[in-house]
């Protein structure tokens, strides 16, 4: 009689096995978290041990974990009807880029895809192919910025300006450039945050000119790193880069990946500093994380030059589980929570309380600066406050780690610019309670206190 493969071995010998974790060094000993269920804003282990989880999973699950009226409806659309290629169309498919106009309040076209990965990809061809059909055939190179994620497939990863994340996996995708973003915690002492943002953003048009205006595609940027380190623009930043692409005929890509759906206070990061983006990409708070899905939204006078009857000029892409029906009914069930219990609104508010509570950090040793919008923080950790010099790694790791034996999940900007990985992230779930959130405070407070003269 065949043997039963693992007989006997435990669920965390058989995870060591068998799972090979993402973004994980092979060597790392500590014990993965790992899961059997979840509610509101909690996470329990296989061990009955519960965290609260300060990132919503990776960046995305807005309105909280166990939300039923989310399962109810992926399993009414799937018990209806459980797939249709967007080669065709359905109606949850129609009704959610219908919503989506509204919330964005202008007029876009919606193209469906799985991942924040995908959405990018499909910017960049639509940028490319739309350059091509204007007449414009030179056009083709995409300015991103560095410390910024795009995604990890080999195009937006191209656009990603973390070398860690590209170190051998290159070459990549040719025509993509990257210029220095606004870091304003490491700004010139002579220079104001307008004027310093303002320098940040000629950078975008020097390298526009040197390369040729000819031959830039477009601009894609967050409007806040994010995963880089949460890095927040002075508007007048945000303006002006718009204001350049505009001059130089350069489409503007505004990756709403991470900072869509509430995140910052509004239901799209973008209109904190009331621009109107050429192509906007959308995915993980779409949903809330509960099933994948993502979306490129593309101004309609774009979409007209595709709509040509020349052969070749229709978009010649396809994703076989883009825009599936349960993931579109999911969105809008997701979209209707965020709406009912107001849940945009509340992010600005419990983000600035989040903030404000936090100062005091800055009075720590090796706390060199706090920033955040909405329900979205960085802690920036230096060796030391005067040369501002990043933390070690071994630093940053500690106080990830006490907070997770207390009970938080928080995180870092994780492989991302060598030396610079010296930030930790706060990303709750929106629908946090106030209980939840002083809980949150408490421990970050309580582990940094005990971290004060903590020597490496």
């Amino acid at each position: 009689m065949k043997a039963v493969r693992n007989q006997g071995k435990s669920i965390l010998e058989k995870d060591q096995e068998n799972v090979w974790h993402h973004i994980s060094k092979y060597n790392d000993k500590s014990h993965p978290l790992i899961a059997k269920e979840a509610k509101g804003s909690w996470i329990i282990d296989y061990q009955g041990n519960k965290y609260l989880d300060g990132m919503s999973g990776l960046w995305c699950v807005n309105v909280g974990y166990g939300r039923e009226v989310l399962a109810k409806a992926a399993y009414e659309q799937m018990n209806q009807m459980a797939y249709m290629s967007m080669t065709q169309s359905h109606i949850p498919g129609i009704e959610l880029a219908d919503k989506l106009n509204e919330l964005l309040d202008d007029d876009y076209m919606f193209f469906y895809s799985n991942s924040g990965s995908d959405a990018n990809e499909v910017a960049f061809k639509i940028a490319r192919q739309y350059h091509e059909q204007k007449g414009d055939t030179s056009r083709y190179k995409i300015i991103s910025r560095y410390r910024a994620y795009h995604g990890s497939s080999m195009g937006a990863l191209s656009a990603t300006g973390q070398p860690l994340r590209k170190y051998k996996f290159e070459p990549l995708t040719a025509g993509f450039l990257h210029v220095a973003p606004p870091d304003n915690y490491r700004k010139p002492d002579h220079l104001s945050i307008e004027e310093y943002n303002l320098q940040q953003a000629k950078a975008i048009e020097d390298t526009i000119i040197w390369e040729q205006e000819e031959t830039i595609a477009a601009v894609i940027m967050e409007p806040i790193i994010t995963g880089g380190g949460i890095l927040i623009p002075d508007p007048v930043y945000v303006k002006a880069v718009q204001d350049i692409c505009r001059r130089h005929g350069v489409l503007l890509i505004i990756d709403e990946v991470i900072c869509g759906f509430g995140r910052t206070g509004r239901m799209f990061g973008h209109m904190n500093y009331d621009i109107k983006p050429d192509i906007i990409t959308m995915a993980k708070g779409l949903t809330s994380a509960y099933l994948p899905l993502s979306v490129t939204a593309v101004r309609k006078d774009i979409y007209e030059v595709f709509t040509n009857e020349s052969a070749d000029n229709y978009f010649r892409h396809v994703n076989t589980f883009g825009g599936n029906p349960a993931a579109c009914a999911v969105a809008l069930k997701n979209i209707e929570i965020m709406e009912e219990e107001n849940l945009t609104s509340q992010s600005a508010v419990l983000g600035e309380h989040l903030k404000n509570e936090l100062q005091e950090l800055n009075n720590h040793s090796y706390v060199g600066d706090i920033r955040g919008i909405g329900l979205l923080l960085g802690i920036e950790l230096v060796e030391d406050k005067t040369s501002k010099q990043p933390a070690k790694p071994e630093r940053v790791a500690k106080i990830i780690k006490e907070c997770k034996d207390h009970g938080l999940i928080i995180g870092k900007n994780g492989d991302t610019v060598a030396g610079f990985n010296n930030i930790i992230t706060l990303c709750p779930p929106l629908s946090i309670t106030d209980d939840e959130l002083e809980f949150m405070i408490a421990i970050i407070k309580q582990v940094f206190e005990a971290n004060e003269t903590s020597k490496l």
